[in-house]
């Protein structure tokens, strides 16, 4: 079932959004090489709880820490541990939520680890890019799919590949709510299908991309994904409400 947000919900998702736009602001600035993702998990932890907040992701099914990492060939969902020290040129995703007054706010960024190399400034621009031509499409009686054709192309276009093992969500009193969010036309799908947009629905659309192919295996921790062939993998999200005149971003940098 797809929830219909007020005005009234959609400001507080966007309270909550703001948490986690300071901690990601935060976070990239503290991403330095020599820095561990424990060191940076603690950071988040402590900004969030300060600000009256509750990281939406630790404890959520099981996970243990309040940030996801993914380093380099790592896609999704990395723990964070004293052992993960940054480095110079890698490149780390930054995967964060916040619960505030009843609602949620959910965004990543992938940062360069100081300079990193042409391949993953590349990959970064096009999965960055990727994100924001989906949330054009994000707009009153388009289409579901829409926004999934529009991240497609864009990435398929400069040659890298996107993940189909995990997809963007609904968002609002719930961490993940319909509907489910893809960033690739499902089998039997294609541009103008999928459900139709409409004011009031609220989601986070959130491209995962790799330099090689799409597929994504877990480890044993349970919970990091990696891609099979250990090329780089970048992401990027964005908590979006459709309104009557357009999208609008609630995680945006206020930068």
């Amino acid at each position: 079932m797809i929830f219909l947000k007020s005005e009234e919900e959609i400001e507080k998702i966007r309270r909550a959004s703001d948490i986690v736009v300071e901690v990601l602001d935060r976070l990239s600035e503290e991403t330095k090489p020599g820095v561990s993702t424990w060191d940076l998990d603690k950071i988040a932890e402590e900004l969030t709880l300060r600000k009256g907040a509750i990281p939406a992701f630790k404890g959520y099914r099981g996970y243990p820490a309040s940030v996801c990492f993914a380093v380099n060939e790592e896609v999704v969902h990395g723990i964070p541990s004293k052992k993960k020290i940054l480095k110079e040129g890698d490149i780390v995703s930054l995967d964060f939520g916040a619960y505030f007054d009843g609602f949620y706010g959910d965004s990543a960024i992938t940062v360069p680890v100081g300079k990193v190399s042409q391949l993953a400034d590349s990959l970064l621009l096009v999965t960055r890019n990727s994100l924001y031509e989906g949330i054009k499409m994000a707009r009153a009686s388009n289409r579901l799919f829409d926004i999934s054709q529009a991240i497609q192309n864009c990435v398929e276009n400069e040659g890298f590949s996107v993940v189909r093992a995990f997809v963007g969500h609904g968002i609002g009193r719930k961490l993940h709510e319909d509907p489910q969010v893809p960033n690739f036309v499902p089998e039997n799908g294609h541009w103008g299908k999928g459900i139709r947009l409409k004011p009031g629905i609220v989601i986070a659309i959130e491209p995962m991309v790799n330099v090689g192919k799409p597929d994504v295996k877990v480890l044993g921790d349970g919970w990091t994904a990696v891609t099979v062939d250990g090329t780089l993998s970048a992401h990027f999200e964005h908590t979006v409400a459709i309104l009557e005149d357009g999208p609008k971003i609630l995680t945006e940098f206020r930068q």
